[in-house]
């Protein structure tokens, strides 16, 4: 799976249209540098960029925006409503796939030496890079904003960590850490600035100060008016979306709105946004509402409609959210492929795939049918009396469904593992050592996916068994292939355990496995015998 890292700078310029596009054509111009996103605002005269890439290239790429500002933006002249320190404000580094937070580490502390060695400007470390506890948050850091920078680089305890402690008139200091993704997000108010702020104090985690907290944890917020809109906006970054997620934000500031007499008019998301913050809202609002919905894109609709994050302007999934976004830079994913170019892939002179990965298949495809029985019952006035059951019955198969598609390529993965260690040296008895271990290891994980897979499909006979007995009686045949294709996955399943495990060492894991995937592989068979019988009855 490539690696891939997340950066977002944000620089100070939100007016001018020709610098904006000058910085955004020197980080799409690097190597390796995917630009997602440009988010430019007039009143907060600042334009956040999005963009992914390996480590090298986000170094890289960050680089080559902060040279191109460096003659095009002049801080002395800078005015705004955002809170900022210079030109190249704030420059985070972000994990996205494959890669840790010791990787973006990594990445904001190279990006700053060489950006003060190439430009000779202050640069701070703060986030999860920050070198002591007082530079962690990014608002202590910019304390005072530009216009204090220049008392504030003569204390020793603000000296920066790279480049000159002197203040440079044209660009200011530059911020650069690393942090969990970030959700740039602000609520719509008709009322003042004053009014804004005044709801932002109450929910940000700071509070009003010391001995006054807020109401909501990892949430940074300020209150701003929008003058291209007209609209006052409660402004906050959501720093852990997970611990706070978005619908629990527009509900506070919705309660604070009313006791302020003050109509909230939708919110807005500023730049790119991770998809289970979307799905994690509207999981809520699901559970709350008790509303019967399945499909992700359905998921994504309710949450844009809850909290009119289409208020200030379109907003478009494919555009906004990050994984939508980031086009996959590995070679070939199986389950991306067309019914037609995979049954080829099976075809073809190759070892992968082969029946682990076509086992996933068809496991998908019986869960798929399962899910089919039961979206044909529900909703139906002559089966409106089994409303409930079918929302009890058809979840399970859905998430299984879409769950075994990842197996397919998982399968795949996990044998080209066990074939690269074949390839590994063996010209002396260390090597020979290693070779040995990693074969040993990628047996174990080509056993693993395949049970995996068996287990996965264990959970599904229950709901099969029921959905058999009060599903659609014109789709019972559908549900009769949905018994037959699960049950011939953990026969493909269990093959590829025994396949693969006689050749592993460890004979308690051997022994252990091959009970585990006999009884997983009899409970298929009786399982499915059971369905059959069931559908029989049925006329």
């Amino acid at each position: 799976m490539a690696q891939l890292i997340e950066c977002v700078p944000n620089f100070s310029e939100g007016r001018n249209k020709e610098v904006i596009d000058a910085i955004a054509a020197s980080i799409s111009g690097t190597p390796g540098c995917s630009l997602l996103d440009v988010d430019a605002g007039a009143s907060t005269n600042r334009t956040v960029y999005t963009f992914v890439g390996s480590a090298d290239a986000v170094v890289e790429g960050a680089l080559n925006a902060a040279r191109q500002a460096f003659s095009l933006i002049d801080m002395s002249k800078h005015s705004g409503e955002h809170p900022r320190t210079g030109a190249m404000d704030v420059c985070p580094f972000i994990p996205v796939q494959n890669v840790s937070m010791d990787d973006c580490v990594t990445c904001a502390q190279r990006f700053g030496q060489k950006l003060a060695e190439m430009l000779h400007v202050p640069v701070y470390l703060y986030g999860e890079a920050a070198r002591s506890e007082s530079r962690t948050s990014l608002p202590a850091v910019r304390a005072g904003e530009y216009e204090a920078l220049p008392d504030k680089l003569k204390r020793a305890e603000w000296a920066p960590d790279f480049g000159p402690a002197s203040f440079i008139p044209s660009w200011g200091a530059t911020v650069t850490g690393a942090r969990k993704f970030l959700i740039a997000y602000n609520v719509n108010l008709i009322g003042t600035k004053e009014q804004a702020h005044r709801i932002a104090l109450d929910i940000r985690e700071q509070g009003r100060g010391k001995g006054q907290p807020g109401l909501l944890n990892k949430v940074q917020g300020i209150g701003w008016y929008l003058d291209e809109e007209n609209i006052a906006q409660v402004s906050t970054n959501i720093l852990d979306y997970e611990l706070t997620p978005l619908h629990a934000v527009y509900q506070e500031v919705c309660r604070d709105a009313e006791d302020l007499k003050l109509p909230v008019v939708g919110s807005q998301i500023v730049g790119l946004i991770p998809l289970k913050a979307l799905l994690d809202s509207a999981d809520f609002y699901i559970r709350t509402e008790r509303l019967f919905i399945m499909e992700e894109e359905h998921k994504v609709r309710l949450v844009i409609s809850k909290l009119g994050l289409d208020s200030l302007g379109p907003f478009n999934p494919q555009e906004r959210i990050i994984e939508y976004m980031v086009t996959s830079q590995e070679d070939g994913q199986l389950a991306s492929l067309s019914l037609q170019q995979f049954v080829r892939s099976v075809g073809a002179r190759t070892a992968a795939p082969g029946g682990g990965s076509v086992s996933a298949a068809v496991a998908a495809l019986g869960a798929a049918l399962g899910a089919m029985v039961g979206q044909m019952t529900y909703g139906k006035r002559q089966f409106e009396n089994l409303d409930g059951v079918m929302r009890r019955l058809i979840p399970p198969f859905h998430q299984a469904m879409n769950e075994l598609l990842h197996m397919v390529d998982a399968d795949s993965s996990a044998f080209s593992s066990y074939m690269a260690a074949l390839k590994m040296p063996k010209s002396s008895a260390e090597e020979m050592k290693s070779r040995d271990a990693a074969m040993q290891e990628g047996l174990k994980r080509a056993v693993g996916v395949p049970l995996a897979l068996a287990e996965r499909i264990h959970v599904l006979w229950p709901p099969l068994k029921e959905m058999v007995l009060y599903g659609n009686i014109a789709c019972k045949s559908d549900a009769q292939v949905a018994a037959k294709a699960l049950e011939t996955a953990v026969f493909g399943a269990y093959y590829n355990v025994m396949i693969n495990l006689k050749d592993v060492t460890d004979e308690g894991f051997k022994l252990a496995t091959q009970k585990k995937v006999s009884a997983l592989l009899q409970e298929a068979q009786s399982s499915a015998a059971a369905v059959l019988a069931a559908a029989e009855k049925r006329s």
